[in-house]
Parts: C-alpha cells; structure tokens; sequence
C-alpha cells in the first residue's frame, strides 16, 4: 500500500498542560483531524459530545470493545477511555493528518499499529508543579490528585520511549518546539 496519511500521538501526565499544547498545534493546523476519544467519564464543564470526548455509558463502551472497535483502551481511575479505530483508519485512507490526545499507554499500543507515527509526549517541569496544576483546576479530590501524581511518575519513566519529550514550562516555547518536533518527524503512514 502507499503512503496514504499521516498520525501525530501526544501523550502527557494530567495536568501537564498537554490539552492546551494540542489546542495550539489545532490553531496553527486549522486542516488537520484531531480524534476524538471516547470515556465513560461525565462531561467538564464546556466540554461538547463528539467535540472533546465521545461520552458513553459503561455497557456502550464495553459493547464496542467486545465488537473490536478500540485500537487501544484504558482505564483511568475508574473510567474508561478509547481510541475507536475506524475514525483513524478513515482519516489515514483519505491522505489526512490525524492528531491523537492519549495516555502513555495507549500511545504504545498505537505505536504497535502504526509504527511510522509520530509520538510527543509533554513533560511538566516538575511534579510539584504537576500537582499545582491538577489542583488549581478543582475538579478532583485529594485522593485523586495523589491517585494521578503516582501515575505521573510511573508515565514520566516512560517518556523516553517518545519520539520527542516536550518540557511545558512556558507554553509559546512548548508550543514552537511541539512543531518543529512533528515536522522533523513527518512520517506517512502506510
């Protein structure tokens, strides 16, 4: 088969600002698709179906996973999220760039799949700062917040396995190298 598209996979511990990198990289790429994953976690406020996130029930996601519609799936805390494989596939078949907003190991197992993406992973600059972030934003307990910096250690060992690791301590400067990174490695998938 030919080149037919292009894959781009963020991953990042919460709070490490990798949804406001991605917001940025879909600013200056108005053309390209960012995927929309799907979790059975409740909606954020702002946060729209099918735009951010694809909100299912618990039995609707675990009905399509046992249809084999999820590249890869997780769960978080107590919630589930997924990358549904036919948004990716479409995308890739139509020549497009396709952006992926994921956990470390979901970002693995696309890596498996599509050996030739792309994968950033965005550092915070500390974990003291990660832990300042996650709870300015007030929407977990303290439970959580410790339940997340343990994750977030176990996926920063891990941020080697990257293409590129992105340190978020100024956003601009994070943001410019994201896109220097991605063009370095623009690779087509075939």
């Amino acid at each position: 088969m030919s080149s037919i598209g292009r894959l781009i996979v963020f991953a990042a511990p919460a709070g490490g600002g990798k949804t406001t990198v991605i917001r940025a990289v879909r600013k200056a790429h108005p053309g390209w698709l960012f995927s929309c994953s799907a979790t059975t976690r409740s909606p954020r406020p702002g946060e729209v179906d099918g735009q951010d996130y694809y909100f299912l029930t618990r039995d609707e996601f675990l009905a399509r996973v046992a249809a084999g519609e999820f590249l890869e799936y997780e769960d978080v805390h107590g919630n589930l999220y997924g990358t549904l494989g036919t948004i990716v596939d479409e995308a890739l078949a139509k020549g497009e760039t396709m952006v992926l907003d994921l956990d470390v190991k979901g970002a693995a197992s696309i890596k498996r799949f599509y050996p030739e993406a792309t994968t950033v992973f965005i550092k915070p600059p500390s974990l003291e700062i990660l832990k300042e972030r996650l709870e300015k934003r007030g929407t977990e307990s303290a439970e959580v917040i410790a339940k997340r910096l343990t994750r977030a250690e176990m996926e920063l060992a891990q941020a080697e396995l990257f293409d590129c690791v992105i340190v978020n301590d100024e956003i601009d400067r994070a943001v410019a190298e994201v896109l220097r990174c991605i063009e370095r490695g623009r690779k087509p998938v075939e």
